[in-house]
């Protein structure tokens, strides 16, 4: 499958390539009913004209039949164009924001690293709508008032008289230079406004995910005070846009406006002469008006096509940024309201992996920065055994994990899996064959047993109920008076720390993973319930590989093998006996650990 990267103009293009029959049938009816209503005023002139000549009845009749067939005509045309062409546009909303967030699936780690949440939000809202009014409005508005205005004119000059039409036109060049000379003040105005907006949003998506802190330090007013600032920044930006793209609408009703004194007094004078009709006055009059509405709406319209360019070259940001490697597995997912045709197929078998990992001469460092996070890592884990990591924070552990699930991209050579340089295993076969439970024990907010399959239906009741029994969480679950079927909250919030930590390993039990991955994922149960657990993720890890990431030795005491992390380099290694022997850093966090048990107890015996 070829690379997603594309601009954003490539997928409009797309788009309409899929959608050409109905731009094509809306453009053309468009066409009809701006020749149509170019006819109208023309026709109010013969009616005019024949009642002020005294004609009879039924000429006066057929004018006046012709009048109302039009208008009827002109009515249901233009609601079956703006079906075909303004509704279509939803769809193309729903393209965007689909191929947007399936483009973001693919993106690696570091590129959220260097991104706001609220500048993603603005991109998926703001931008993408301010796209879709440029094919609403934007699009149907230039092409109507052009066939209207280019009819309007042909007919005046023919028809009525060239000096008056010349009249009328007269301020379309004034309004054009106006336009020429503001066009990319708008752009990057709106450009402002949409980073006021992405900020503002980012503020309070992070104020509410760190609400219990914020209450807890008793810091509602100052975030108030904090969020009237982003809020007024706002509020001057898009003023600042206001100012400017406000000028265009008086400007052009005021030129338009001294053309129609201009056209009273002249034009009155010609039909006291004689040189014109009465009802070629009424008809220019109308057709005046006709040519101003789409010229006085033009302000509106510069503004949305602007608006529409600062968009799609942000979108180009995103869209232009390289995915992952492999991503088109993940890219084929995406499914678009029918438009693709075929539904995801989650059942789909994958390649199974061998445990063995090999690790060798690794040394990394984050992109953008110069601090070696991992340094000279030789490390090798057959298939089937389990490795203890130990290490201070900041000491490289989680990083190791990231690596080994390509979330950062390392150089071939370094990183083997199955016998395999994890760069040439496919992303889609390599996470699915690895169970990984992170520090962040993230939940959605739907139900318990969504939350364990991940959204995909293709475990049984019975593997559930045992990978939450593996995890020690079954009982607590059917004590719930849902059973599975509890809705948790917002990042699981209704649950305990604990208690999303047993729901996070159940999730990667289920998998039946070749490797399975804990980092630092029992810190917040009890000693007996991180010992039930141990005791059954001993079961869990026969014939698998495993990788238990702690900072207490009571998790990785019964590993196969056991390594101390410090500052990115490995400094002990080795089962608990060598290391208790050794007497360096395992053996005095082991020791200050079981200290700090005994003091407990004592404490609990005199409580």
């Amino acid at each position: 499958m070829r690379s997603y990267i594309m601009k954003t103009t490539q997928l409009l293009w797309e788009f309409i390539k899929q959608f050409k029959w109905r731009y094509i049938i809306g453009i053309i009816i468009l066409l009809i009913t701006s020749f149509i209503s170019s006819m109208i005023p023309k026709i109010m002139g013969y009616v005019t004209d024949s009642i002020n000549d005294r004609m009879p009845a039924p000429v006066i009749n057929r004018y006046l039949i012709l009048l109302v067939a039009a208008t009827v005509a002109v009515f249901v045309l233009r609601f079956t164009w703006r079906y075909f062409l303004v509704g279509n546009n939803r769809y193309l909303e729903c393209y965007l924001r689909e191929k947007l967030f399936g483009h973001m699936q693919t993106l690696p780690a570091s590129f959220y690293d260097n991104n706001k949440t609220g500048d993603l939000i603005a991109y998926a809202i703001n931008d993408i709508q301010a796209i879709r009014r440029v094919f609403g409005f934007g699009f149907t508005s230039v092409l109507d008032g052009l066939v209207v205005n280019t009819m309007s004119i042909a007919i005046m000059v023919r028809t009525i008289n060239p000096i008056l039409t010349l009249m009328a036109i007269a301020p379309a060049p004034i309004i054009v230079m106006i336009i020429y000379f503001l066009r990319k003040k708008i752009r990057e105005r709106f450009g402002a406004v949409q980073r006021a907006f992405a900020e503002i949003s980012g503020k309070v998506q992070e104020n509410i995910s760190g609400i219990r802190v914020v209450k807890a330090f008793a810091q509602e007013e100052e975030e108030v005070q904090d969020f009237l600032k982003y809020n007024q920044a706002r509020v001057d930006t898009q003023m600042s846009l206001t100012r400017v793209s406000a000028i265009l609408g008086p400007v052009t009703q005021l030129t338009f406006g001294l053309s129609t004194v201009l056209f009273i007094i002249y034009g009155s004078g010609l039909v006291a002469r004689d040189v014109i009709s009465l009802g070629d006055y009424v008809a220019f009059s109308s057709y005046i008006t006709v040519i101003m509405g789409p010229i006085i709406r033009i302000g509106r319209i510069i503004d949305v096509w602007q608006r529409g360019f600062a968009s799609v070259q942000r979108l180009d940001r995103i869209f232009c940024q390289r995915s992952e490697r492999d991503a088109e597995n993940a890219l084929a997912t995406v499914t678009l309201f029918g438009l693709n045709g075929q539904a995801r197929d989650d059942s789909t078998d994958t390649e199974k992996l061998r445990g063995h990992i090999a690790i060798r001469d690794l040394t990394f460092v984050y992109p953008g920065t110069d601090r070696k996070v991992l340094q000279d890592i030789n490390l090798e884990i057959k298939e089937g055994e389990t490795l203890g990591i130990l290490g201070r924070t900041g000491s490289g552990k989680t990083t190791l994990v990231n690596l080994l699930l390509r979330l950062y991209e390392v150089e071939d050579g370094h990183i083997f899996i199955g016998g395999r340089d994890i760069n040439h295993i496919p992303l889609k076969v390599l996470r699915e064959n690895i169970g990984y439970v992170p520090q962040d024990n993230f939940l959605f907010s739907t139900t318990i047993k969504s939350n364990i399959e991940f959204f995909k239906p293709i475990y049984s009741d019975h593997q559930i109920e045992h990978a939450t029994r593996m995890a020690g969480i079954y009982d607590e679950i059917m004590s719930f008076p849902e059973g599975f079927n509890t809705v948790v909250g917002e990042r699981g919030v209704t649950l305990s720390g604990g208690q999303k930590q047993r729901v996070s390993i159940a999730r990667a039990i289920v998998k039946d993973p070749s490797i399975l991955i804990l980092d630092d994922s029992l810190s917040a149960v009890d000693t007996k319930t991180e010992e039930k657990i141990l005791e059954n993720l001993k079961n869990v890890l026969k014939g698998r590989t495993g990788i238990v990431i702690s900072h207490r030795v009571s998790v990785v005491r019964y590993c196969d093998h056991i390594i101390f992390l410090d500052d990115g380099r490995i400094i002990e290694s080795g089962t608990h006996d060598e290391l208790m022997q050794l007497k360096g850093a395992y053996y005095n966090l082991y020791v200050t650990q079981m200290e700090q048990v005994e003091d407990n107890m004592l404490l609990q015996a005199r409580g």
